[in-house]
C-alpha cells in the first residue's frame, strides 16, 4: 500500500537484449493486452492509463528507458492519499504481460511497430505536473507551481498565527471564527464585504486545513503550469467570491470559512478545460473520469450536516465558467492581451452576476439588523439589574425607588425592544429565542415585583415567590446558555 502526493509504485527490470524502441514497442504491447490506453510515446518513454473498476481508478502508468534499463511508476491520478496497493499491482501486471509476449515478438516486429508508433503523434498538451525533490517541494514556488505553494503556505500562516492568538486548534468556536473574517451574512451584507475574500483563508481546525491544502495541492500541480500565474491567482480569488456569495444568499445563519469553495472553483476551470481538446484525448479522459469522481463524491459527502455545500457548488459552477472563458487564450498563449481580455471579463461577469441576481431576488439581512440591535439588551439589562444591587447600603425607601424607576421601566425597555425585533423576517430559532428573553424579562419583573413590595413594607413576606421566580430565572438562563453552544 502506498502513501504520498499522490501515491505511486516504482520498479526497475533490465531490458535484456532488446533496445530502448523495441523494450517500449514491447511495453505498448503488453498494456494494450490488459485494455489500457497508452499515448506518449517517444524515443525512450511511453505513458499509459489503466480502466477505471473496482479495483482501479485509472492510474498513470510511465515506461522510462535509462542505461539499459526501464523504470516502471504507477501513480493516481484522483486525489487519494492512499492507493490500496492498485500501483503495485498494475506494475506487476505490466511486467508479467511484458514476460508472456517476449519470445512470441522478434526484434524486427518490434521495432517496426516502434516507428509505427513514433508516426503516431497525439494531439493537445501532455498533463506534466512539478517534480519534488523531497516533501518540502510542495511548499517551495518554481516555475509552473507558484502561486500554488504560496496559497498553501498563506493559509497554514494565518492558521498558526490563529492558533498562537489562541484559537483552539481542533475545533475553534464560531466567535473566533467570525472575529478572524469568516462568511456570515449578518456581518458580510452589513459591509463587511471583505469576508469574502479573508473566509478562504481560514480553516475549522487542523484536519480542515490538512484536507483542503492536500486538494489545493493536487489540483495546483496539475493545472497551474497550463493556466499560468495570473489566471491560476485570479481564478483562485474569484471562485471564492463566488463561492462565498452562494453561501451568503443560501445561509441565513451558516458561520462559513474554509478554502473549499475556492478549491472546487479551480476543479471546475480544470473540469471546463477537460472537456475540450487543449489535453491529449487519453489523458484527458482519464483525468475527467478522476476529477468527476473526487466532486461527485465530495458534493455528495457536503450534504451531511454541518459543511457549506452551497460555497461547493457556487465555486464549481464559477470555475466551470471561468475555464470556458479562459479557453480562447489558452488556445493562443502568444496574445497576452488575450490572456488579460478573459481575466477581466471573467471579474466582470462574476461581480456583475451578483449584483443581477442580489437585484432579482434581494438578499433579506434581517438577521444582520436584528444582531445589530439586539446589542442594546446587554446595557439595559445591566441597568436593570444594577438598580437591586446595592440593597445591603441603602435605605429601603431608596431600594424600592430603583426598583420601580430603574429596575422594572429597563425589562419594560427589554421587552419592547425584542417584540419589535421579533416582527422581523427571522429564522424559526431565533424566533423562539426572543420568546424565552422575554419570558426571561416578565420573570425579573416578577421578581422584581416582589422585592418592591418587600422593601416598601419591610418585610419579608414574599420569600417564597422572590425565590421561586429567581430559580425559574436561573433555569432559562441556563438553557439559553446551552442552547447558544
Amino acid at each position: 500500500m502506498a502513501f504520498g502526493f499522490p501515491p505511486k509504485y516504482k520498479e526497475k527490470l533490465p531490458l535484456k537484449d532488446l533496445t530502448a524502441g523495441q523494450f517500449l514497442a514491447l511495453a505498448v504491447e503488453a498494456a494494450n493486452k490488459l485494455n489500457w490506453k497508452t499515448n506518449a510515446i517517444s524515443e525512450n518513454t511511453f505513458r499509459a492509463y489503466t480502466n477505471y473498476s473496482l479495483v482501479s481508478w485509472g492510474e498513470k502508468i510511465e515506461v522510462i528507458i535509462q542505461d539499459d534499463a526501464a523504470w516502471f511508476q504507477s501513480s493516481c491520478t484522483g486525489s487519494q492519499l492512499l492507493d490500496y496497493g492498485k500501483n503495485e499491482k498494475n506494475i506487476k501486471s505490466l511486467i508479467a504481460a511484458i514476460g508472456d509476449l517476449y519470445y512470441s515478438c522478434s526484434p524486427e516486429q518490434l521495432t517496426a511497430k516502434y516507428e509505427e508508433l513514433k508516426s503516431a503523434t497525439p494531439a493537445g498538451t501532455l498533463l506534466k505536473g512539478p517534480k519534488f525533490k523531497n516533501a518540502l517541494g510542495i511548499f517551495i514556488p518554481t516555475d509552473g507551481y507558484f502561486i500554488t505553494p504560496i496559497l498553501i503556505n498563506l493559509n497554514i500562516a494565518i492558521f498558526i498565527l490563529m492558533v498562537i492568538c489562541g484559537v483552539n486548534f481542533m475545533l475553534p468556536s464560531t466567535e473566533s471564527l467570525i472575529k478572524w473574517g469568516a462568511n456570515f451574512r449578518p456581518y458580510t451584507l452589513e459591509g463587511q464585504w471583505w469576508r469574502l475574500i479573508t473566509n478562504c483563508f481560514l480553516h475549522i481546525g487542523i484536519f480542515h486545513l490538512l484536507m483542503n491544502m492536500y486538494a489545493l495541492f493536487y489540483i495546483g500541480a496539475m493545472l497551474e503550469q497550463h493556466l499560468g500565474r495570473a489566471r491560476f491567482l485570479s481564478a483562485y480569488l474569484l471562485t471564492g467570491i463566488t463561492a462565498s456569495m452562494t453561501s451568503v444568499y443560501w445561509h441565513e445563519l451558516t458561520v462559513s470559512a474554509g478554502a473549499s469553495g475556492a478549491i472546487f472553483g479551480m476543479y471546475g476551470v480544470f473540469l471546463a478545460m477537460l472537456t475540450t481538446n487543449l489535453i491529449e484525448s487519453t489523458e484527458r479522459n482519464a483525468m475527467l473520469k478522476s476529477i468527476l469522481i473526487f466532486v461527485g463524491y465530495n458534493l455528495v459527502y457536503g450534504m451531511r450536516g454541518g459543511i457549506d455545500n452551497a460555497a461547493h457548488i457556487g465555486g464549481l459552477v464559477g470555475g466551470i465558467f471561468i475555464g470556458y472563458v479562459f479557453v480562447p487564450g489558452l488556445r493562443k498563449p502568444d496574445l497576452v492581451n488575450l490572456k488579460w481580455t478573459t481575466i477581466v471579463l471573467s471579474a466582470m461577469v462574476i461581480f456583475a452576476t451578483c449584483i443581477i441576481v442580489n437585484l432579482a431576488k434581494p438578499v433579506s439581512n434581517d438577521v444582520g439588523i436584528y444582531s445589530t440591535k439586539i446589542q442594546q439588551f446587554v446595557p439595559l439589562e445591566a441597568k436593570a439589574i444594577n438598580a437591586i444591587a446595592n440593597s445591603g447600603t441603602i435605605s429601603n425607601e431608596k431600594w424600592a425607588y430603583e426598583i420601580k424607576n430603574n429596575g422594572i421601566p429597563n425589562w419594560d425597555a427589554i421587552i419592547t425592544l425584542v417584540t419589535d425585533l421579533d416582527t422581523l423576517k427571522l429564522p424559526e430559532a431565533l424566533h423562539h429565542r426572543n420568546k424565552m428573553l422575554i419570558e426571561y424579562c416578565n420573570f425579573r419583573i416578577k421578581a422584581y415585583e416582589f422585592t418592591y413590595q418587600d422593601a416598601v413594607e419591610n418585610t419579608s413576606r414574599y420569600h417564597d415567590s422572590i425565590v421561586f421566580y429567581n430559580h425559574q430565572i436561573t433555569s432559562l438562563m441556563n438553557f439559553l446558555k446551552e442552547s447558544e453552544k
